[in-house]
């Protein structure tokens, strides 16, 4: 199968399968996964770790940024399925390693190892998008792809939370691992999109010069830019809500996985609403409408959460429209990003993804150097990093 002549697989993946894009939804939702399942058991793992249980995700983001800009360049020289199966290879190894592990600084180094690996799904499944569609069509895609790879954040805590009533936090990583073992063989039925006359002609070293060439692209950066800013808020929710809810608030374990879930429908119901509106609206200003509604409500989380008004309700209704405008910044910045540099558009996806989910990097780092022991702490940044987005988006203008 790996041999397949690279135009047939790609004349396949065109038809948009139902197998195509169940694979590449998969793929996408491997990193929400990764981390959503076992917020639950965070502050179980602390306390059996004897560390801060966040370094995990940090560790996590650091290894997954650093590493797609490895990923990028070899998928635009040698294909994108190659760097998939090494990929969940590494990912299932490092899974193993997190299950096995006994203290803090073991799981944090298996993390990033299993990062390594994480990153080629989202990096590879929005590259391959773009080998297939057109930007509109494209961001068609990416939307109908969330919809279904929203499964995972919501299943993720609920399952995480009712492993942790019933046996350790170990298990949770042993369920990782056979859910990588599970998508590496998935990886079979999935055909290649980059045909080897369209793959990058210089050597992989001389690739990694295209990420100069994207930094200094001023219309690709406003759009990565504009994703990015939107994440750091975004992973300041995933990291700190578990402590506002859990901690603060007193809520259950196994009961956190509801309120998370909640944010999640509503994205997902977005995204299938954004699948019309893409087409009957520009993609940059369909991006700077749902960028302003985010900050708004980002904006009034931290003015209630500073106040100390209006208690856990409030929260959860302002991060419910901060959240549910993830799916249409996502799509619409992607599309528009890899639009204009159609021609690289691994390594474009890789810087993209880099500076997206490093993104988290900050969050984690700002809740563990700021954290007052309130939701006001996680509210500031929310609000912040989603003014910033915005005003990024104010820079973004139509394609004629």
């Amino acid at each position: 199968m790996l041999n397949l002549n690279a135009q047939s697989q790609s004349s396949i993946a065109k038809k948009g399968s139902l197998t195509f894009i169940l694979i590449l939804s998969a793929l996408m939702a491997v990193t929400s996964l990764s981390t959503d399942i076992y917020l639950p058991a965070m502050p179980v793992m602390a306390k059996d770790l004897q560390g801060d249980a966040e370094l995990t995700i940090t560790g996590f983001l650091i290894g997954f940024c650093i590493a797609q800009l490895i990923w990028g360049p070899i998928s635009d020289r040698y294909g994108r399925r190659l760097p998939l199966f090494i990929g969940l290879g590494l990912f299932v190894i490092g899974s193993i390693g997190c299950a096995l592990s006994t203290d803090i600084v073991h799981i944090v180094f298996w993390r990033v190892f299993q990062a390594l690996g994480a990153c080629t799904g989202p990096m590879l499944a929005r590259a391959m998008i773009r080998d297939l569609f057109t930007r509109t069509r494209a961001a068609q895609m990416l939307s109908t792809l969330m919809i279904i790879m929203a499964i995972a954040p919501i299943a993720g805590p609920l399952i995480g939370g009712q492993m942790i009533k019933i046996t350790s936090w170990h298990a949770i990583f042993w369920l990782l691992a056979m859910i990588g073992t599970l998508m590496f063989i998935a990886l079979f039925w999935l055909s290649e999109t980059l045909p080897a006359e369209k793959r990058s002609q210089p050597s992989v070293i001389k690739a990694f010069h295209n990420y100069y060439a994207l930094l200094t692209n001023a219309n690709y950066m406003r759009f990565t830019l504009c994703l990015a800013f939107y994440y750091v808020a975004a992973y300041a929710f995933i990291t700190g809500s578990p402590f506002v809810y859990i901690t603060y608030f007193g809520v259950d374990p196994q009961h956190y996985g509801w309120l998370f879930a909640v944010n999640i429908v509503e994205l997902m119901a977005v995204s299938l609403i954004n699948r019309r509106l893409v087409h009957r609206y520009p993609l940059e200003a369909l991006l700077k409408y749902v960028v302003f509604t985010a900050a708004v409500a980002a904006i009034v989380l931290a003015v209630t959460t500073g106040l100390g008004v209006g208690g856990m309700s409030v929260i959860v209704g302002t991060v419910f429209v901060f959240f549910s405008m993830n799916g249409i910044i996502a799509a619409t910045s992607t599309a528009c990003a890899l639009d204009a540099v159609p021609h690289v558009a691994g390594s474009a996806s890789a810087l993209m993804g880099a500076l997206q989910y490093g993104s988290g990097i900050i969050s984690s780092l700002l809740l563990a150097l700021f954290s007052d022991g309130t939701p006001w702490t996680m509210g500031w940044i929310i609000a912040l990093f989603t003014a910033a987005s915005a005003l990024m988006a104010l820079t973004v203008q139509l394609k004629k």
